[in-house]
């Protein structure tokens, strides 16, 4: 049996760390509701389980979503992840050849450079002291990058780095030790009992010459041990909780398990799986463009684990997803947002008793333009167009007034009222009879897809010209123009349209390429989700965002909703700003 008493804090912590996790996981999932146990019963055996794998691999270990940020600091991410987890696999691959036995106790596959006698060979010995040599190399050079980072966070790819308080702090100098000290204990064991490789070999040899290395070494492992054992033991209590957390919630979102708009018990491990990467807070236009930066969801989070004053943060977004789209760890967080915003709305069915009821003439399709189309109706005549041309079987429901479709009031966390809406909104579209829906708003189109219970699919009109493009129902001639565009958040990150509105404007136009296509698009400051932005600052909002999209010099500005058209075309400038709708009814002759 091989122990030394230095392997007890390492030990300590460790036992105590899993018995934690254990008993806080059990309590969070024996509360999921019956519904979502049952989900998860029904998908443990399947292969989402094997999807669920290969995602922990890939964004826990490997860093995937963070290395498309950037590289540099995609590394540095994995090399603590995957090089930890290497050097536990390879650790533990190597004690089973020397030892032969499953009943190894864990710390001896940690600390095997102290209990493995370096006269002794076995098979591969050279080979496993090579390798661990290399991982421990990786890991050391992700913790230089991690210190540039603190220091210099442009250096990665960041503009701005996490505010930490002092406790997460203590935790991250801690980590920082960690490997460190198991650099200096490998080497000192090496200066004096031979063994290691091209790294530890070498750093023994090298220490050998000015300092006590025999009477270091053992201190060494003492040190490392420690440092290990109170990481383990602060880690439940810090940012790091997201290490374990993070792989669990992977799990449970590909079994199915969905983070809704109320505080659940999944919301609890999307909550704990943020590790503050910081990510977000480079992703935020209000940071960039306002300078407020207590409002990103590193913040909004951190507030809310630590339950603290976070209603500012919580009101105090636009709820774009240009966060969410980065996320590494794929946190739903406007849902959260939207579960900490507060229900304070008196509406009832008879709030609306003063409408009266409306019959739908029969088509079979029901186009709706919603609010903001009313405000803009040039969008609405290039759809009377459009229709015109493809001599569309078409009713226009909202053609007289109508109702909202309910999504601001629910943005501004008033989801009851917003149930209202749906309701009446849903009983008048189920009467037109259509087999289709096409709206002009994304707003109108992610929540009526979302949100209600219609008996139709339901188009963006992006969606709609691009089926009648394919069909043959309408030949818009291509021009010369130079166009770019601009995918608003509700319709590319809100409801995963990219594709139509790119594949229309291409055949219309000479549609240029944008740092800002698909996930990455700017939001135009118009958003109905921040009732906290003076009209200045939403001015300021829409004109940074125009400016950079006006970088590339098109002849239109295109967008694809009537707010962002609407909001972008309050800035001067000597470019006109269209809806698509609008440049293909341009196109129809």
């Amino acid at each position: 049996m091989y122990y030394d008493p230095f392997v007890l804090p390492f030990t300590l912590g460790l036992n105590i760390l899993l018995i934690y996790l254990l008993a806080r996981y059990t309590r969070w999932i024996r509360s999921f509701s019956k519904e979502e146990k049952r989900i998860i019963r029904k998908n443990i055996f399947t292969l989402k389980t094997w999807k669920a794998g290969k995602e922990v691999f890939l964004e826990s270990l490997v860093h995937h979503k963070i290395y498309r940020t950037s590289p540099f600091l995609g590394y540095m991410h994995m090399c603590f992840g995957l090089g930890w987890f290497l050097l536990i696999v390879i650790g533990k691959i190597e004690s089973l050849v020397y030892h032969t036995s499953l009943l190894n106790p864990p710390y001896f596959a940690i600390f095997f450079r102290f209990f493995h006698p370096a006269q002794e060979t076995f098979p591969y010995s050279t080979t496993f002291a090579f390798l661990m040599d290399l991982v421990l190399l990786m890991i050391l050079s992700g913790l230089t990058l991690a210190w540039i980072k603190r220091l210099y966070s442009k250096a990665l790819g960041m503009k701005k780095t996490t505010r930490h308080r002092p406790f997460d702090l203590l935790i991250l100098t801690v980590l920082w030790c960690i490997f460190p000290l198991r650099f200096l204990a490998e080497s000192f064991t090496s200066g004096v009992r031979g063994g290691g490789h091209f790294l530890t070999h070498t750093a023994g040899d090298f220490f050998s010459r000015f300092l006590p290395i025999e009477s270091l070494s053992y201190p060494a492992w003492w040190a490392y041990s420690s440092a290990l054992g109170l990481f383990f033991l602060l880690l439940p209590f810090s940012r790091y909780m997201h290490i374990p957390t993070e792989i669990v919630c992977i799990f449970l979102k590909n079994w199915g398990i969905k983070q809704g708009r109320t505080f659940t018990t999944f919301s609890q491990f999307q909550l704990y799986s943020c590790s503050r990467c910081g990510i977000c807070i480079d992703r935020c236009q209000l940071g960039n463009s306002l300078k407020i930066t207590d409002t990103q969801p590193v913040y909004f989070l951190k507030a809310l684990r630590h339950n603290t004053e976070h209603s500012v943060p919580t009101d105090n977004c636009l709820m774009c997803g240009r966060c969410e789209a980065a996320c590494p760890v794929g946190i739903s967080l406007n849902n959260l947002r939207l579960s900490q915003r507060k229900d304070g709305s008196r509406i009832t069915k008879a709030t609306y008793g003063y409408i009266p009821p409306i019959t739908p003439p029969q088509a079979k399709i029901a186009y709706f333009a919603g609010c903001m189309g009313h405000l803009t109706p040039g969008i609405i005549q290039a759809m009377l167009t459009i229709f015109a041309k493809a001599k569309a079987d078409y009713t226009f429901i909202d053609e007289k007034g109508g109702i909202c479709c309910g999504r601001p009031l629910l943005l501004s966390g008033n989801q009851k009222a917003a149930s209202v809406l749906r309701d009446k909104n849903n009983d008048l579209l189920n009467q037109s009879g259509a087999s289709l829906l096409v709206t002009s708003c994304p707003i109108c189109y992610k929540t009526f897809k979302e949100d209600y219970e219609l008996n139709m699919p339901v188009m963006h009109h992006t969606e709609y010209i691009r089926l009648l493009l394919r069909q043959g129902h309408i030949q818009p001639h291509h021009s010369e123009l130079r166009t770019i565009f601009h995918n608003p958040c509700e319709l590319g990150r809100g409801s995963d349209v990219y594709a139509a509105p790119e594949e229309v404007l291409k055949a219309v136009s000479h549609k240029l390429p944008t740092v800002y296509d698909g996930r990455d698009s700017l939001c135009c400051g118009g958003s109905l989700a921040n009732i906290h932005l003076t009209p200045l600052q939403r001015t300021q909002l829409s004109s940074d965002a125009l400016k950079a999209y006006l970088t590339y010099h098109p002849d239109v500005l295109v967008t694809a909703c009537p707010l962002c058209k609407k909001t972008f075309s309050k800035t001067e400038t000597s470019v006109p700003v269209k809806d698509i709708a609008e440049v293909v009814a341009e196109n129809l002759g």
